[in-house]
């Protein structure tokens, strides 16, 4: 299967970078190098950074760019691991950043990545397929209480506790192998009425297990300090979340940087000498146009934040 990922709100994102020839960019989250390619093609001397944890996305993507330009690097690995690509590269500073922390399109639909409550396959849910620890283990292996609070958490599941018996219940007899098991597992706490009004009732606790496998939420708050660290005077820094968990991280950070004091409220005298490192270029988060959301359903929860380095 190719690597396909519909960039979402692609122009937007080119257009919220503010784009220099000569500059350095980062692109976190590779994937099918749909957001990289634009970036690649406005950059004449500049460079690209392109990171990914999956493989067979970089594998995909270079053919990609390398039809574009060869001013990129590639580097396999987590984009919360920043700090050390840029050390390894030596480069100190750069001009732009770009988060897309969607799953892609090819992850979702490849039932053997196991990502999907549509198609069968092995639960697996790795964005990088070289890290050993799968959602077989989560659903396998974790206590009735860390199933719970997970699928509360990261799912919001209201069922979550349902849910969690009921896998307890069925890996008691044999290990839970198939994402096909776990949502007939899911499936069968709910009530027939919510069942039938349509979509499926596994795709919560997908959710909740596929954050717990990769770590989705972990130093989220903390990459996007650094990140802003090492952005250059105007440079920009471009997130889209699909999910309201990274976005509430994303949103309280931004909005931490943009302001000169982060004191309680009640603080009669600011005491926390904060000084403002950005500004809002969005104020609200931006929302797919309704035409974006026609071509691609998937897009429809995604939210853009930008910011600008003082």
């Amino acid at each position: 299967m190719e690597f396909n990922h519909y960039p979402v709100m692609l122009s937007e994102c080119i257009e919220g970078l503010n784009i220099k020839e000569d500059g350095i960019y980062v692109d976190g989250t590779l994937g099918g190098a749909g957001h990289s390619s634009e970036i690649l093609k406005k950059l004449k001397s500049g460079k690209l950074i392109a990171i990914d944890k999956d493989l067979d996305a970089i594998n995909s993507s270079r053919d990609k760019l390398n039809k574009i330009s060869n001013n990129f690097t590639i580097v396999h690995s987590d984009f919360k691991n920043f700090t050390s690509v840029l050390n390894d590269l030596q480069i100190d500073k750069v001009d732009g950043i770009l988060l897309d922390l969607g799953v892609s399109s090819y992850q979702l639909d490849n039932a053997e990545r196991g990502f999907s409550y549509i198609s069968d396959g092995n639960l697996d849910m790795r964005m990088n397929k070289e890290q050993e620890f799968s959602a077989f283990n989560v659903v396998n292996e974790y206590s009735y209480e860390e199933l719970s609070r997970i699928i509360w958490e990261y799912g919001d599941e209201r069922f979550s506790r349902k849910i969690a018996s009921n896998i307890i219940r069925h890996r008691e007899k044999a290990p839970i192998t198939t994402t096909k098991e776990l949502v007939s597992i899911i499936e069968e706490v709910y009530p027939s009425k919510i069942k039938n009004k349509g979509g499926s009732v596994a795709k919560k606790t997908f959710q909740a297990i596929r954050i717990e496998v990769n770590g989705e939420l972990n130093r989220l708050k903390e990459v996007l300090y650094e990140m802003v660290d090492r952005l250059n005077i105007g440079g920009r820094i471009c997130v889209i979340t699909f999910h309201s968990l990274e976005d509430k991280i994303v949103k309280h950070a931004f909005k931490d940087m943009s302001v000169d004091c982060i004191c309680p409220p009640n603080a009669i005298v600011c005491v926390c000498n904060h000084p403002a490192k950005v500004k809002l270029i969005t104020r609200k988060a931006t929302n797919p146009s309704d035409k974006e959301i026609e071509e691609n359903k998937r897009s429809h929860s995604a939210k853009l934040r930008i910011i600008e380095k003082l």
